[in-house]
């Protein structure tokens, strides 16, 4: 399998990495400083387990000529759009894309504008960031990727596509990548975003890291309520999460690093370009849509936003 990580952060950096220290045949797509310091010195990694690094292979989107089996998208959500001419012009019908970006419903939205490929739905678990150009930090052991087809695949595609995936799933593990190919993408996605939304709305709203969240108190309060406004959106839209899904939340908030933080809060902080859009306001969006109250994240958008702008 030929695969393509486009993005070279801590979600493709780490998949990427990961994959090609276990001998599969990777190309990371990335730019700037990030993507000379891995041409010069490959991919540093520094884990809970040690340090490592990855001779990579590595370019950017011009200058990659191969036909991919398998691609990876792991960019922000906000450089999404940018990504589809790049995938239109280098898949091939067989090819498939998994995106794992934090935003819900985004292989949904993918498929609509790559009708000639098949898009999955996918998340991904796990506490890493590029700590300085070519160096991925993970501050965590969990390392989970969730990937599958949606409901609304045709059954031909299906059948098609199906023992690509399961390829995918052993490569995964090769790469002590926990894979978990899923036949409730919907919900599983959803599970995830019901997890990463309140961390990064909160931590952001409170400018605070995860040690913050694992005591008793007015933050790890937040965050449960803002898991609690996502299970009832789900309610509303048919999706069945698990009943006990602040507690769920509540231990992979605790078993992170005392210092990790979310992305949007990282960006946020630094006066750069965010998710808010879709980890926060498109919250509030939904609840509207589905007539589902979200005070907890009206709150905290009001320090962004006026929430009635929405």
């Amino acid at each position: 399998m030929k695969y393509l990580l486009i993005g070279a952060g801590g979600t493709g950096g780490a998949i990427g990495g990961f994959l090609a220290k276990a001998g599969k045949d990777v190309t990371l797509i990335a730019r700037g400083a990030h993507l000379a310091a891995m041409r010069e010195k490959g991919l540093q990694f520094e884990t809970p387990d040690g340090n490592f690094t990855v001779p990579a292979k590595s370019c950017t989107m011009d200058e990659y000529r191969e036909t991919p089996d398998i691609i990876f998208v792991c960019v922000k959500g906000y450089s999404l759009e940018d990504t589809l001419p790049f995938i239109r012009r280098v898949a091939a019908s067989h090819t498939i894309v998994i995106p794992i970006l934090n935003i819900y419903g985004t292989g949904g939205r993918m498929q609509e504008k790559l009708p000639g490929v098949t898009v999955t739905d996918g998340c991904i678990y796990i506490a890493a960031q590029i700590k300085e150009p070519g160096v991925i930090l993970m501050s965590g052991k969990i390392f989970r990727v969730v990937y599958g087809l949606r409901k609304d695949t045709p059954d031909e595609t299906k059948e098609a596509v199906m023992p690509a995936l399961k390829t995918v799933e052993k490569d995964l593990e090769d790469a002590s990548i926990l894979p978990i190919l899923s036949s409730e993408i919907e919900r599983d996605a959803l599970q995830k975003f019901s997890f990463v939304s309140p961390m990064a709305a909160a931590g952001s709203f409170y400018d605070v890291q995860a040690f913050a969240f694992q005591a008793k108190g007015q933050f790890r309060s937040t965050f449960v309520s803002l898991v609690g406004e996502i299970k009832a959106l789900a309610d509303a839209m048919g999706i069945e999460l698990p009943e006990n899904i602040e507690e769920i939340n509540l231990q992979i908030m605790d078993d992170l690093a005392p210092t990790a933080t979310a992305s949007m809060h990282r960006d946020i902080r630094d006066q750069k370009q965010s998710e808010i859009d879709g980890l926060v306001f498109e919250v509030i969006r939904l609840g509207k849509k589905y007539h589902v109250p979200t005070p907890v994240y009206e709150m905290i958008a009001e320090k962004f936003c006026n929430p009635a702008d929405l």
